[in-house]
């Protein structure tokens, strides 16, 4: 029987013994110095100005101060968790975490609504005078946190208020209203500011989507809702990871509310209660308050992330 061409070839690959396989070469680099250099000077301000001072802290909050005697010299010694046990017994300060946790639940969706309603009218092509509305946007962020507490404490007051009548039969400083008027000027000063972010992902689409959109029919409010927002879903996330680390570091604005409102305590949110407790000085506490709170804000961080992210992915 004769056997065709073909199958003896193949017979033949079959039978050949394995050819030795090759290991691709990686690159090499060029010139490793170049990389050294263009890092370096990140990496030693990342070291200098995050690394270490995170470092620092984390051994102070496991420091404890021991006396001798009643008025003996202080002096201060390794204590282990001692400190995380005080934290976790100090009542005041999870009760500023849940404040803040409120506080972000309502005023976050609020601000990223408003945020997000404002680039796609500067992204719309109905809107006249786009160069005038996008600078009264984001002027309200050019004003520092604190004059702007200032300045709507002013309003707020009853007695100061230009809007007496108003503010007469309504008591924003008091206990009820106060957390929901430092929300009014947080949004205020952030709102322009998340808008920017948004908008300037907007700029990026490009136009051919937009006009094939128009072609099958879809109108503006068509457009943003099914191309737009799906589009700038990471600009949508950025922002609320920035605010959800803002809101647990919220200081400024309820800091200035205490010259207004006897509602805001020291310890009126968590960052409060670690500015008072280093200020009487407690600096090792202090410290295991602030490693507790960064531990917070980055599961918070990471959560919304996750979140986000299966969502993104499901759709």
């Amino acid at each position: 029987m004769t056997t065709s061409p073909s199958i003896a070839g193949l017979a033949g690959t079959v039978a050949a013994p394995d050819a030795p396989v090759q290991k691709r070469k990686r690159p090499r680099v060029q010139n490793p110095w170049a990389i050294v250099a263009f890092v370096s000077p990140f990496a030693l301000v990342f070291t200098l100005f995050y690394v270490i001072p995170i470092g620092y802290a984390v051994w102070q909050s496991l420091l404890v101060v021991e006396r001798e005697g009643t008025f003996g010299e202080a002096r201060e010694v390794f204590g282990g968790f001692a400190q995380y046990a005080l934290v976790f017994q100090n009542a005041e300060f999870w009760s500023s975490v849940g404040r803040v946790f409120l506080f972000g639940v309502v005023q976050v969706p609020v601000m990223l609504g408003l945020a997000l309603l404002f680039a796609l009218l500067l992204d719309s092509p109905l809107l006249k005078g786009k160069k005038f509305f996008r600078l009264a946007f984001f002027v309200p962020y050019a004003v520092p946190g604190v004059i702007a507490a200032i300045m709507w404490g002013f309003l707020y007051s009853p007695n100061l208020s230009p809007f007496e009548a108003v503010t007469s039969q309504v008591d924003f400083l008091s206990s009820d209203l106060v957390l929901w008027s430092i929300a009014n000027v947080v949004t205020w000063v952030f709102v322009g500011y998340n808008m920017l972010i948004i908008y300037s992902t907007l700029l990026a689409i490009p136009g051919d989507i937009y006009e094939a959109a128009r072609l099958d029919g879809a109108g503006q409010a068509r457009i943003a809702w099914s191309i737009k927002i799906p589009l700038i879903r990471p600009a949508l996330v950025l922002t609320g990871v920035l605010s959800i680390i803002g809101t647990l570091q919220l200081l400024a604005e309820p800091q200035t509310f205490r010259a207004f409102s006897s509602a805001v305590t020291s310890s009126y949110t968590p960052n409060m209660t670690i500015y008072a407790t280093s200020s009487i000085p407690n600096v090792s506490l202090a410290a295991a308050f602030s490693v507790v709170l960064a531990l917070a804000t980055f599961v918070l961080s990471f959560t919304f992330l996750r979140i986000t992210r299966r969502k993104a992915a499901a759709s």
